[in-house]
């Protein structure tokens, strides 16, 4: 046994706190309306469908965020135009935040107008570096999801490389994302978006069909203009010529 005198005590060094971080960096998946134009301006008449859209599915646009695309409507991007239309967008409860193909709108304009230029355009391969080549890695195979619980209200279920596949029912307001195909063993009543990244050959499976919204590739339909001989029953949603089928399995 021995003392420790306080001068000694004192003198030694004293740990620095711990540093932790103060914020986190993650990607999301959300899902984004985009509002394509296609009359080359937005006049009576594409209010008009557009009032009448949102009096069938509300609950579709309600907080959602959208992107307005411009691709068929060149014109629209006048900083004019485009604060008047917003305007009423806002008016009628859609969160517009962004422009998609608005070649050539001023930045400055956009931050003004508290929006944001979208590219959504798929990337372009690497350059290859001179020199010899490198064998190539092997391919891994694309791993599938299983959710084997039914998927509640709120929750959103992302497979982000391969299939998802869901042993259950899937509910009102849930999200089911995949870069692949779909699987739902069950009801799916909340909405369904397979092959995120691009992928038109991706397929949309499920037991009895009764979807907010169902989508490929960011084609989409909603509830109201699904195919009423699909509702409920065993379906097979595929993309071709770039329209949704649907086709009843039984």
């Amino acid at each position: 046994m021995f003392d420790v005198s306080d001068e000694y005590a004192r003198a030694r060094p004293v740990a620095p706190p711990a540093r932790t971080a103060a914020f986190q960096v993650r990607g999301r998946f959300l899902t984004v309306l985009t509002l394509r134009i296609d009359n080359g301006i937005a006049d009576d008449r594409f209010h008009a469908q557009l009032e009448e859209q949102l009096g069938r599915t509300p609950q579709f646009f309600s907080g959602a965020p959208v992107v307005l695309d411009l691709a068929q409507a060149p014109e629209t991007a006048d900083p004019d135009r485009i604060c008047a239309l917003l305007d009423k967008l806002r008016q009628q409860g859609l969160q517009v935040f962004g422009i998609q193909n608005g070649d050539g709108f001023d930045p400055a304009a956009l931050r003004d107008l508290g929006l944001i230029a979208v590219n959504t355009g798929r990337d372009a391969p690497l350059p290859r570096r001179s020199g010899p080549a490198q064998p190539a890695a092997p391919a891994r195979p694309a791993e599938t999801k299983v959710i084997r619980s039914p998927v509640r209200s709120g929750q959103m279920i992302v497979a982000e490389q391969g299939d998802l596949t869901v042993i259950g029912s899937v509910a009102s307001g849930a999200e089911l994302i995949a870069a692949g195909n779909i699987h739902v063993y069950g009801t799916l009543r909340g909405r369904a978006m397979a092959g995120c990244h691009g992928n038109e050959n991706a397929h949309i499976f499920c037991q009895s069909l009764d979807a907010e919204l169902i989508a490929i590739a960011g084609l989409y339909q909603t509830s109201d203009s699904l195919d009423d001989a699909a509702r409920q029953r065993c379906t097979h949603i595929y993309l071709e010529n770039e329209k949704l089928r649907m086709e009843v399995i039984a």
